[in-house]
């Protein structure tokens, strides 16, 4: 039976430009709810991100969103 210590020898002796290969790949192994965590904790680091705006200034914000969406994503595309 492998051990992490067995694992750790062997990767010791990967050389140095395959390294982040080797990260991608045993990133891909770990399970999905520790990368779902990573994500949700880098999307709340933006909570509170339109604290200082004034609320007219925040309602104009989303006024334009609102607009610039419309406008963006309401096209008659003929294919």
């Amino acid at each position: 039976m492998l051990t992490l210590n067995a694992i750790l020898k062997e990767i010791k002796d990967v050389p140095a430009n395959r390294l982040e290969e080797l990260y991608q790949f045993v990133h891909s192994l770990t399970p999905a709810s520790k990368q779902t965590n990573s994500l949700r904790k880098k999307i709340l680091s933006f909570g509170g991100a339109f604290s200082d705006m004034s609320k007219e200034d925040y309602a104009d914000f989303l006024s334009q969103t609102k607009t610039s969406r419309l406008n963006l994503f309401n096209r008659n595309i003929e294919l």
